[in-house]
Parts: C-alpha cells; sequence; structure tokens
C-alpha cells in the first residue's frame, strides 16, 4: 500500500538528479564554446597587434607617397582574408557548441522522459481499480509531450542549419566583394 507514495518519492529524486545532471552539462557546454571564443579572440588580437605593429613601420618606411598607397593597398587582400578566415572560425565555434548542446539536451531529455515512462508503468502495476483512464490520459499526454519536443528539437536544428548557412553564404559574399576590391599581386 505504501508503495506508490515511495516510488514518486524516488521519482523526484530521480527527477531532481536528472534536471541537475542536464543543468551541468549544459552549463559545461556552454563554458567550453566560450572557452573557444575566447582563445579565437586572443588569438586574433594578438595577430592583429603585431601585423599591425609591421604595417606601421613599413608605412613609416616608406619613400613617397606612391610607395605609401602601394603598400596600404597591398595589406588589404591579407587583411580581408583574415576577416573572413576569422568569421568561418566563429562560425564553426558557434555551430559547434550549438550542435553539442542540443545532443547534450536531447540525451538528458530522453533519459528522463524514459524515467518518467518506466515510474508511470510501475505506479499502474499497483493503481487501484478504475483509474484505468486517468493512466491511459497520463500515458496519451506524455506521448503527446514527447512528440511535441521532438518536433521543437527539429524545428531548432532546422534553425540552426539555416543561421549556418546563411552566416557561411555572408562570408563568401564578403570573401568575394573583398577579392573584387582588393588589387592582385
Amino acid at each position: 500500500m505504501f508503495a506508490i507514495p515511495e516510488q514518486f518519492s524516488n521519482a523526484t529524486k530521480a527527477n531532481f538528479e536528472s534536471q541537475f545532471a542536464i543543468f551541468s552539462s549544459l552549463t559545461n557546454k556552454a563554458f567550453e564554446g566560450v572557452e573557444k571564443l575566447v582563445d579565437l579572440n586572443l588569438s586574433a588580437a594578438k595577430a592583429s597587434l603585431e601585423e599591425s605593429s609591421i604595417a606601421a613601420k613599413q608605412l613609416l618606411a616608406a619613400k613617397d607617397p606612391q610607395e605609401f598607397f602601394s603598400l596600404t593597398a597591398a595589406q588589404a587582400q591579407p587583411t580581408a582574408e583574415k576577416a573572413i578566415a576569422y568569421g568561418r572560425h566563429l562560425a564553426a565555434i558557434a555551430s559547434g557548441t550549438q550542435a553539442e548542446f542540443s545532443k547534450a539536451a536531447e540525451t538528458q531529455i530522453a533519459e528522463t522522459n524514459r524515467k518518467v515512462i518506466s515510474l508511470v508503468d510501475e505506479v499502474s502495476k499497483n493503481a487501484p481499480a478504475g483509474t484505468e483512464n486517468a493512466i491511459a490520459l497520463l500515458k496519451s499526454t506524455l506521448g503527446n509531450a514527447s512528440a511535441g519536443y521532438e518536433q521543437f528539437t527539429k524545428t531548432a536544428k532546422q534553425a540552426a542549419e539555416a543561421i549556418e548557412t546563411n552566416l557561411n553564404a555572408a562570408v563568401n559574399q564578403f570573401a568575394a566583394a573583398a577579392a573584387k576590391v582588393t588589387p592582385k599581386k
């Protein structure tokens, strides 16, 4: 007779542990993405500082305005290429982090869903007579919620793919425009 409250107590504990695992997993994925972004920005800033120093020395050493403008034009193409590479790297970090985030969330939510369904099945074995309709309604609700989550996940993946595609297209358009504007060596 006391099996059902104990089962709910165990289920509540398991649910809390599962939610904590989801939170921990997602937090770890978010920090990994931020760490990659910080590394990218530090590398880009360091390289930019070094290149700016070299470029400034070259420009200051120019003997006449024609040489000055020639040096300026020659530096435009590598700068544009570096900006494009930075954009692609940034997109790769964002896309990879989003994929890892989604994968971690899906795994944890699927496990939680499995545990809830298992609990409902276990409780339904010990349920008093006449509760069959309520249990069927609960199972149907869980099934609908699961289907809704799957649709949400599918839509979120499609949106992320669309954003990645648009970002890549923008970077490619920038690359094409930069190639047209900068002089060839």
